[in-house]
């Protein structure tokens, strides 16, 4: 079968303090290019600015991904972060890596620490104040993939974003939006609109504060962070409002390198994010079963009702499993090879219903008993003329994470502890469940969704893809592949196409979006085979890179702010 997924990686993970113990890689530099053109597909035009200055100066995709990354915590202050963590996967030199800055649960974190005395989850503590949050990443990551693989010196790599903190930036309508949005839902719980009640549509925001934290990064490097003023400044800020993280956690996070899920599909590479992301197991899984459905889906027009209804029992599958089996593979053996495995697959895929959805109750995880963030994270996806190919997906969970900004750093605080969960077999803010593989423990890494992927073509890169969205993340990335390589749609169409969500819970629901919604005939006849339909504001903002022999087309999803461009 031309689709058959086969093979893996094992997700056997590396901590950076032993990194020096890998092979030396050459610099990009020495290699002569492969493309016609570098490409980037970014959140907004800031960041897209600052990676065509990181090109200009002779920086390589690693370079131009770190300065987006640091710009968009200026720019994008919604998801963008140095507050947060996330996952970047990496071809270079035509080889895969993994990079994991996810946050980590801190030191004083128990596995109850979000139920009453009668057992219950307390509404919105893993969510608003200093208690959600998480100890981040977001500086040990870029730093470590910096440090290895750029071109550039680490300050020329900052300087865009302590240009848009110093002289500011100009705020979209969006921004604003969701700015007011936030306000309402952190009400006076927080000082977040101490920080950002000034900002405003057409107007220039400056962050002072944020600019001498960036510096104080650019000067220091991690430990700018991680040690010294910044890091007594969160600590301080923690302990005077009920949170846990402290001097020590900051010391002790790191970084870790990771293997990469990798398979072979459809004469493409598949690489993809390892735990703790379900997203890159959740990728392969959909991808297998599509190809174990060959017969059932040939015929099949996209996005028509039988379309959806099938590929919604394959989610079905997907997230029954995810419940069970994903966690921190530092704390718990997810057995990744199982799942992804194709006899197990194509056992999943024959207990396909393919006239009516399967009852909830009878999917259970696959393997036996044995053995979740928000939509406001962000990715972009950049490739640079070597052939070098960076996918990054970072998060603060919800907009503005918990709300909290560090006083004296412009430092915006993820709220990533709601992607535990507190309770097994209680759903977090997406309604997706989990079990004690993803229970609460000090220096735990919850399980996210963020599927950053990379696809490759006779060792050349092929395809960049990543998109924010929680548990919609790896089902959007799935449609849109699917979208290009099985209905041969042109990229821009693929990624404006029409993008629909079912997760195991709520019974039977298929999620739809406002941008391309289901009404009409196709709505009634998904309601006549079953199944409930259900509105939601957002189901991702792909930013997706494609390259055709030496030349590489970048598009950004219109539903978000998104820029691409093309650098020669």
């Amino acid at each position: 079968m031309s689709a058959r997924v086969k093979g893996l990686i094992a997700v056997t993970s590396v901590a950076l303090g032993f990194v020096s113990a890998a092979p030396a890689l050459a610099k990009t530099g020495a290699q002569q290019p492969v493309l016609d053109a570098s490409a980037m597909a970014v959140a907004d035009g800031f960041s897209a600015d600052a990676a065509q200055q990181i090109f200009k100066e002779g920086g390589n995709a690693v370079d131009a991904a770190v300065a987006v990354a640091f710009t968009l915590a200026v720019t994008y202050p919604e998801a963008g972060n140095i507050g947060g963590g996330g996952f970047m996967t990496l071809y270079v030199n035509g080889k895969p890596y993994f990079m994991d800055y996810r946050e980590r649960a801190p030191l004083a974190a128990t596995k109850n620490m979000y139920l009453d005395k009668d057992g219950n989850v307390i509404k919105g503590m893993s969510l608003v104040g200093m208690r959600a949050v998480g100890v981040p990443g977001t500086v040990e990551g870029m730093w470590e993939v910096q440090k290895r693989f750029g071109k550039l010196k680490w300050k020329q790599v900052l300087a865009p974003a302590i240009h848009y903190a110093r002289d500011g930036f100009e705020v979209s309508e969006q921004l604003q939006e969701r700015r007011d949005n936030a306000a309402k839902d952190f009400g006076d719980k927080t000082n977040f609109g101490q920080y950002f009640g000034q900002l405003k549509a057409g107007e220039t925001f400056k962050q002072p504060e944020m600019a001498a934290t960036l510096t104080r990064i650019a000067d220091q490097g991690a430990k700018g962070f991680y040690e010294g003023k910044t890091a007594g400044l969160i600590a301080a800020a923690m302990k005077s409002r009920g949170g846990l993280i402290t001097k020590e956690d900051l010391r002790e996070y790191k970084a870790v390198w990771r293997q990469p899920v990798e398979a072979d599909w459809n004469g493409f590479r598949v690489i993809t994010a390892p735990p703790p992301s379900s997203g890159g197991v959740g990728l392969v899984q959909l991808l297998k079963m599509k190809a174990d459905l060959k017969d059932d889906f040939t015929g099949v027009k996209l996005n028509s009702p039988q379309y959806i209804h099938l590929v919604a029992e394959i989610e079905k599958r997907v997230f029954a499993d995810r419940a069970q089996y994903l966690g921190d593979p530092d704390f718990y053996k997810v057995p990744v090879a199982q799942l992804i495995d194709d006899p197990y697959l194509a056992k999943r895929a024959s207990e396909v219903d393919p006239n009516k959805p399967s009852d909830t109750k009878s999917v259970q995880p696959g393997l036996g008993t044995s053995m979740p963030e928000k939509a406001e994270t962000t990715h972009f996806s950049i490739v640079d003329k070597w052939g070098n190919a960076v996918s990054n997906t970072y998060t603060l969970n919800g907009y503005f994470g918990s709300g909290e900004v560090v006083d004296g750093t412009g430092i915006v605080l993820n709220d990533e502890m709601d992607d535990f969960s507190a309770k097994p077999g209680v759903a977090n803010m997406f309604g997706v469940v989990g079990s004690d593989a993803n229970a609460i423990a000090p220096k735990k890494r919850p399980l996210s969704s963020m599927t950053p992927t990379i696809l490759t073509k006779d060792g050349q890169v092929a395809m960049v893809i990543g998109t924010p969205g929680g548990s919609r993340i790896f089902t959007s990335i799935f449609q849109v592949i699917s979208d290009v390589y099985d209905f041969n749609m042109p990229l821009s169409d693929a990624v404006a196409a029409m993008r629909f969500h079912h997760q195991l819970l709520p019974p039977n629901t298929i999620f739809w979006e406002p941008y391309k919604p289901i009404e009409g005939e196709l709505a009634q006849a998904l309601e006549a085979k079953g199944y409930v339909l259900k509105g939601q504001s957002f189901n991702g903002d792909i930013q997706v890179i494609k390259v055709d022999g030496r030349t590489p087309e970048a598009v950004a999803d219109p539903r978000g702010r998104g820029v691409t461009r093309i650098v020669q």
